[in-house]
């Protein structure tokens, strides 16, 4: 309590030195505090400590209008701090039971040379501080439009930083890693490392009827907010009473705490949805790795995947397995023609459309559906109620979109702005009153909604697994750099657990397509039991067994895969390192799902089971490199170790460089 009055103390002498009206905040165990400050000439700034260390210096806030004067000279007119502390139980996800506990502190700020007003709201968490703007009803400000947000991010060090370039239309990066001052312009989430090993992972939180926020390198480690343009260069089209999303700032001491943060989910509102027992995550395969391949194609022809016979035995092998769903692409007319209603409802004519609907149904396997737009906005939302409903009727409970246009949507907006925003929102919610669940390739980035529409399972977001069919592919340590940023945000659709891991399966009857030349040494980047460990550490609810059912029928790995749930009651991160190795448990009732990942390196891992229930038994189930396992040369060796375990047990694992393991841990029957 001294230090906590120190740290104020000596705040407090710096703003009387300097002028400045202070507002301040600390979390709710003390260490982290946020401080709010304005000039006597009106500069509003805030800035964030670590207990006594610097994490971000004082940044400028702010706002440039169209045709008004810029909003970035205030005065106060009040402030005030409040706590709140409540547990609330998702509906699915990580965890169950998520605590939800911050102070906050209120400013109701007026324009210096106007009648405006405008309010910040910020709030400081453990696990990290976020702040949002708020423009409240009145009449000096009614319809206007942000040109520019003036939200400054003050880094105090040069820090290491993972980040991929921004691209107003697409995620679809590979990871880099430098310091602060070397980056022009980045997406969010984006994660910097401290020369003490803090973590800070700068992003946003409910992004909702605005644009997109990308950070744009100004001098230094500074950094500044630039949101995504319209068409016109403005950035958000605004009326009051309105607000900006949370501009959120991750903080943690080590890896494994920034990995296990909620900060997002809480800064979210509560579920729209009174009624979710509808709402069900799954594993599924589909018809899609063979199409990536070459193998098969989307579209009608002597190679076409999505026949009713291939569908059928998909549908067979998802029962006899335990998956809950299938994927059909390619399964409709109009595919070259996006955004025709035939794309979305017409059967290609050797898939009978109703036959697998009723099949599936029969067999108690979800149809997951595929909605590719290619960015024809306009003719989706003209048809998408009608689709939603057809697919409705058929059983069709799940839908996978697509919105493949890498120069932006066909009407000139990009992706990722508020037009874009405002558009994916639509098609959740409409989702929602048809009662699908999405799956979004191409989306929005994930800003932690699912807690307020459910039914936004998983999303894309990134360089997914398919890259490795046809380019140069993803590294190990690319997707060993995903759990420290990109999955910061939410679940991703990453379609891991490749078994025919070199492509040598299908040698001979692979064809090139879409103009990609199907290379002889494309293939995954890593080890069979790595793609095994990915299923845990890749979090998603809706979680793909990507391989082809070939690849898979009487393969022992692929019981890993059978008994694998996707829904956990906890998850602990054991241990962590940013882009080197991690390693989760999750348990769903009383079984526990341990992955174990690590990047380009071989390593040793060791790491103690007291996260079992006391004077309990339990099984453990080790799917592992072997010892002559290479991802290179032998990269689908594998061993099976089964030994008995309790909550005082340590395990040791040998990781093979770009390898993994992949552990059942289930109590044994009294």
């Amino acid at each position: 309590m001294r230090v906590f009055a120190l740290i104020l103390l000596v705040w407090l002498c710096q703003a009387c030195a300097t002028e400045l009206s202070v507002g301040k905040v600390s979390s709710p165990n003390n260490q982290l505090h946020a401080l709010v400050q304005l000039t006597k000439s009106g500069e509003l700034s805030y800035s964030v400590n670590n207990k006594t260390k610097p994490l971000i210096l004082p940044s400028h806030l702010g706002f440039t209008l169209q045709k008004q004067a810029p909003l970035e000279q205030f005065e106060m007119l009040s402030a005030n701090v409040k706590s709140y502390k409540k547990q609330w139980q998702a509906p699915w996800g990580e965890r169950k039971n998520i605590r939800n506990e911050y102070n906050e502190l209120f400013v109701s700020l007026k324009d210096l040379r106007s009648e405006r007003k405008m309010n910040l709201r910020l709030r400081a968490y453990d696990d990290g501080v976020a702040f949002r703007f708020e423009f409240p009803q009145q009449k000096a400000l009614n319809e206007f439009v942000i040109m520019d947000e003036k939200t400054d991010f003050n880094l105090a060090e040069n820090a290491t930083s993972w980040w991929i370039e921004a691209d107003y239309d697409s995620y679809e990066k590979l990871y880099k890693q430098t310091q602060v001052a070397e980056i022009k312009q980045v997406q969010t989430p984006f994660t910097v490392r401290n020369q003490d090993g803090t973590l800070l992972s700068i992003h946003e939180a409910a992004l909702t009827d605005y644009a997109s926020m990308t950070l744009k390198h100004k001098t230094g480690s500074q950094l500044t907010a630039e949101l995504v343009p319209w068409q016109d260069g403005s950035k958000v089209k605004a009326k009051v009473p309105f607000r900006t999303p949370w501009r959120t700032v991750q903080i943690a001491n080590d890896a494994k705490s920034l990995v296990a943060s909620d900060l997002l989910l809480n800064l979210n509102e509560p579920s729209k949805l009174t009624d979710t027992s509808w709402i069900k995550p799954m594993k599924y395969i589909g018809i899609w790795w063979g199409i990536h391949l070459g193998v098969h194609t989307w579209k009608e022809g002597e190679r076409h995947g999505a026949t009713t016979e291939r569908a059928m035995q998909y549908i067979d092998f998802a029962k006899q397995h335990n998956l809950q769903g299938v994927l059909f692409e390619g399964w409709n007319k109009g595919w070259e023609q996006w955004g025709t209603r035939e794309a979305y409802l017409v059967p290609s004519d050797d898939f009978d459309l109703e036959k697998v609907a009723n099949y599936a149904k029969q067999q108690g396997v979800a149809i997951i559906g595929h909605n590719e737009t290619g960015g024809n906005i306009a003719a989706y939302e003209n048809h998408v109620e009608d689709i939603f409903s057809i697919y409705s009727k058929l059983g069709i409970n799940t839908v996978k979109t697509g919105y493949v246009a890498e120069q932006g949507f066909s009407n000139g907006e990009h992706h990722q702005g508020q037009f874009g925003v405002n558009h994916y929102r639509k098609i959740v919610e409409l989702a929602a009153k048809y009662k699908i669940m999405l799956n979004a390739h191409e989306p929005i980035k994930d800003t932690g909604i699912r807690r307020t529409w459910p039914n936004m399972m998983t999303r894309e977001g990134a360089r997914g697994g398919e890259y490795n069919a046809w380019s140069e592919g993803n590294s190990a340590d690319y997707t060993m750099t995903l759990p420290f940023t990109r999955l910061l945000a939410g679940p991703m659709d990453y379609t891991p657990g490749i078994f025919d891991v070199d492509f040598s399966r299908f040698d001979g009857q692979r064809y090139d397509w879409q103009g990609q030349e199907q290379k002889a040494d494309y293939r995954v980047h890593t080890t069979l039991a790595r793609q095994l460990a990915n299923m845990v550490v890749l979090y998603s609810p809706l979680q793909m067994a990507a391989d082809m059912i070939e690849n898979y029928q009487g393969h022992p790995a692929f019981k890993f895969i059978e008994a694998l749930d996707v829904d956990y009651d906890d998850t602990k991160i054991i241990d962590a390192e940013v882009a080197q190795y991690i390693t989760v448990a999750r348990r769903a009732n009383q079984r526990w799902f341990i992955g174990s990942a690590t990047n380009k390196d071989a390593r040793e891992v060791s790491f103690k089971l007291d996260f079992l229930t006391a004077n309990t038994q339990y099984q453990a189930t080790i799917y592992q490199d072997a010892k002559d396992t290479d991802w290179l040369s032998n990269p689908e060796a594998y061993q099976v170790v089964t030994q008995m375990v309790d909550n005082e047990t340590r395990l040791h694992l040998t990781l093979a460089a770009a390898g993994g393991a992949a552990i059942i841990i289930e109590p044994l029957n009294d």
